[in-house]
């Protein structure tokens, strides 16, 4: 069992939209052999798109609205990678993600450096000391000087920086890196969907010369110099502490420098860690199994309309068929069919360790958050959910077609995309998001997955809030006299839909004994 817990490698990739997080995705598939040609997520001479993109409207919009998740065999390691959406609309997908995994790997273009995106999801990995890696991508493309990058990179991420390669020259003259972690040097031939040969040169001869030029090899000597008296030398305990952060420069898109980020990963990167509940800290070697769900897909098989929810174990050894507490519900429930995942390829397993991520079938008895155990009560602290900033009504288009649209809704909220409302007043269901993009991929859903038409109309609303109060005969004068703007979410509490800030101070000011609630989670 110990040996099993050592060899996993749980993290995701995140970054700021556009930064190549998928396609550095589509290359570590490459090496680990499931995939023999390399997608990529848009392109013109590249005709497969990306393994992890699978959705139709990932493939026609060139971005990733979705979490996949992906696992395979390296050296001796079994990795499960989790791609992550980069784009703001979805980043709570990708907060929620962060939560199951032991690290995290951050892409940055090295023309563009720290965008906003990136510095919101480091804050999410410092919160929960995630050890982070750091792969500067996009090294082909005129960029900046690498100091510089690595300045900013600690300047606004907080954190110290020690790169392990480094680049010799960039764009157009682009002619390898160093790596200074195996002391080898790496020259880059273009190539984008096969893995490139590796030169080993010593640096103080002068092979260095006869393959990269005169300029080039003294400047890369000075260069290493410099690194070597400014910046740390790679200390593991401290990456794993979280208080510095090996940096990596490739370009993920033309195969390079990625293999040198995944060696170098597999060796340092941490086994699974153990998980903060309520009632105490779990440890991955624990006999006794545990496990929680962080995300719930509707239709990753549009043939059947099966929900699948994702299980990330914590400790013990996860067992096909074996009786199972569901701690909320407090029922017993047993999995014939737990499925491992390589995007939407998918393969039913007997067994799975600590670290690894499971699809159980769904049939609606889970939300995320959920905690399964060997019959202990626990529950797992910090999966964040929010307040929505966007309201809209949703209406059916297609008066034939209601079931279906229903049967959409209530699939698609349980994936916590977006939040229903039905207000009490008129009855009419109000969806709420992050982001204007989320109301476009529900109503795409809707129509290819699920057959059904709807159309969305305005509705002026600020916030949501969720209200409760400590005798019912006040919650009930709330709302009497709030009755238009009262409504219920999903689970059936009550939630106050105020139209301005004024409204909301106002309802605040005069019902004193009322608690509001920004997050459901109180």
């Amino acid at each position: 069992m110990l040996n099993e817990i050592e060899r996993r490698r749980t993290f995701a990739i995140i970054s700021h939209p556009d930064a190549g997080k998928t396609t550095l995705t589509e290359k570590f598939l490459l090496f680990g052999g499931q995939i023999q040609v390399a997608g990529a997520v848009k392109s013109n001479k590249i005709k497969k798109t990306a393994t992890s993109d699978w959705m139709e409207i990932e493939k026609q919009r060139g971005i990733s609205v979705s979490t996949s998740v992906m696992e395979f065999d390296y050296n001796n390691y079994k990795i499960n990678i989790l791609d992550t959406p980069g784009h703001q609309d979805f980043a709570e997908d990708t907060y929620r993600t962060l939560t199951a995994v032991d690290s995290a790997i951050i892409v940055v273009d090295s023309a563009k450096g720290v965008e906003t995106q990136t510095r919101k999801l480091m804050e999410v990995c410092r919160m929960r000391n995630t050890p982070v890696i750091i792969f500067v991508n996009k090294m082909d493309r005129e960029g900046r000087d690498p100091f510089d990058i690595l300045d900013e990179l600690e300047k606004e991420l907080q954190i110290k920086t020690c790169p392990l390669s480094w680049p010799i020259n960039q764009g157009a003259k682009f002619k390898g890196v160093y790596n200074i972690y195996e002391q080898k040097l790496d020259l880059f031939t273009p190539n984008k969907q096969k893995v490139t040969e590796k030169v080993e040169v010593d640096i103080t001869s002068k092979d260095l010369d006869a393959h990269v030029g005169d300029s080039d090899a003294s400047k890369l000597r000075e260069d290493l110099e410099l690194v070597k008296e400014v910046y740390p030398t790679f200390d593991n305990a401290s990456y794993k502490a979280a208080e510095t952060a090996p940096v990596f420069f490739g370009s993920a898109l033309n195969n390079f420098g990625v293999q040198e980020l995944l060696d170098c990963f597999v060796e340092i990167a941490p086994s699974p860690r153990p998980t903060k509940a309520e009632e105490r800290v779990v440890k991955p070697e624990e006999p006794k199994f545990t496990g929680f769900i962080f995300k719930i897909t509707a239709n990753i098989d549009p043939n059947h309309r099966s929900c699948i929810a994702f299980c990330k174990i914590c400790s013990g050894k996860f067992v096909r068929n074996q009786p199972y507490l569901h701690v909320r519900l407090g029922k017993t429930v047993r999995f014939s069919s737990p499925t491992q995942f390589m995007a939407q390829r998918k393969s039913t397993i007997d067994e799975a360790y600590p670290g690894d991520i499971i699809g159980l079938p769904d049939n609606g008895i889970f939300k995320i958050g959920d905690t399964i155990t060997d019959g202990e009560q626990l529950h797992f602290l910090g999966l964040p959910s929010f307040s929505p900033e966007m309201f809209k009504y949703i209406e059916n288009d297609d008066p034939m077609k209601t079931k279906q649209l229903n049967k959409g809704i209530d699939q698609l909220m349980d994936e916590g995309v977006a939040q229903l409302f039905v207000n009490q007043f008129n009855n009419r269901k109000i969806i709420g998001t992050v982001g204007q993009l989320q109301f476009e991929v529900i109503q795409y859903r809707l129509e290819n997955e699920y057959n059904a038409k709807c159309r969305w109309e305005p509705v002026h609303l600020y916030k949501a809030c969720w209200i409760e109060a400590d005798s019912e005969a006040e919650l009930e004068n709330f709302k009497k006299r709030k009755y238009q703007y009262m409504a219920k979410d999903k689970e059936g509490r009550d939630v106050f839909l105020a139209d301005s800030s004024y409204v909301l101070s106002m309802a605040q000011q005069d019902f004193e004994h009322i608690k509001f609630h920004f997050t459901s989670e109180f």
